[in-house]
């Protein structure tokens, strides 16, 4: 009896050890499902990181899950084609502004919160803080193109075609007007430290809300003819300081309806105020090169 009990013990063992066995040699290695995407940058002591977004094609503009109350320059859907890049997986932060430009020379209305995003600064200033950190780190950091700002909102490659950026449920990614949390009664609100809300499917955080992120492009009449932006290339040119730029991705202050990933707003290349902001991009052969 005893012996019996033994041996279907020891068998069930045995089947056991094979599901084991199984299961860990049919389940891919973490690092296999998952490349990591992020790399580490340093300035002046500071890490900073940025994403990996991997070139590709996507529907650019108001498609089907935007809504019907699309404004008329997201209305013209078409075809895009993007080159991989990096991305900063949050918006340039009051302390990385610091560590490159100083703090005496912080322009935010929310000073004392350095993993807030730096707000206040006009498309001139962004400029000035890109073309810096470049020079500092021997790298050429510049904004997103309008084109690669909406691919990587809208998730790249991995994109679930989301209303926002990595949700429908836009209190799960994104600070704005409904929810950025007063401070005491009749307080108007204010930013709020970078990724504290849900990330993307790329991990990119607040690129719903929380500041207006300045892109690289003009905002002209040929947009609003044809839907399509016109980047003015690298590095920008002085007669372009005074047009209007391209903003993308709403604020802490601002609607839902901003915060949706096609939406298109602009303003003059020297307006500032407290609800904008800038994230960096670096294009991927730099990248290769500096790891060759």
């Amino acid at each position: 009896m005893h012996e019996n009990i033994s041996n279907t013990n020891r068998i069930n063992s045995l089947i056991l050890l094979f599901v084991l066995s199984c299961a860990m040699a049919c389940t891919p290695d973490k690092s296999e499902q998952e490349p990591n995407l992020t790399k580490t940058f340093t300035v002046n002591g500071e890490n900073f990181e940025m994403v990996l977004v991997e070139g590709g094609t996507f529907m650019m503009g108001g498609t089907k899950e935007q809504g019907k109350d699309c404004e008329e320059n997201e209305k013209t859907v078409h075809e895009e084609k993007v080159d991989s890049f990096y991305i900063g997986k949050y918006e340039v932060t009051q302390r990385l502004w610091n560590a490159v430009i100083g703090s005496e020379h912080n322009p935010s209305f929310n000073t004392g919160c350095d993993d807030c995003p730096v707000e206040g600064v006009s498309w001139n200033d962004a400029q000035v803080f890109v073309t810096k950190l470049s020079i500092l780190t021997k790298l050429p950091f510049r904004l997103p193109t309008e084109t690669e700002w909406e691919y990587a909102a809208r998730g790249g490659k991995r994109s679930k075609g989301y209303k926002y950026s990595g949700s429908h449920d836009i209190d799960k990614v994104a600070w704005y007007v409904d929810n950025y949390q007063k401070k005491k009664s009749g307080d108007k609100g204010t930013t709020h430290p970078v990724g504290m809300k849900q990330p993307n499917e790329l991990g990119l955080y607040d690129m719903s809300g929380n500041v207006w992120e300045w892109c690289e492009d003009l905002y002209t009449k040929e947009y609003q003819q044809n839907g399509k932006s016109v980047h003015s290339g690298w590095p920008f040119k002085g007669t372009h300081l005074y047009f209007r730029r391209v903003l993308r991705g709403g604020s802490w202050g601002g609607t839902a309806k901003g915060c949706r990933v096609s939406y298109v707003d602009y303003d003059m290349g020297s307006y500032s105020d407290e609800y904008g902001g800038f994230r960096i991009v670096l294009g991927l052969i730099p990248v290769q090169k500096l790891e060759n």
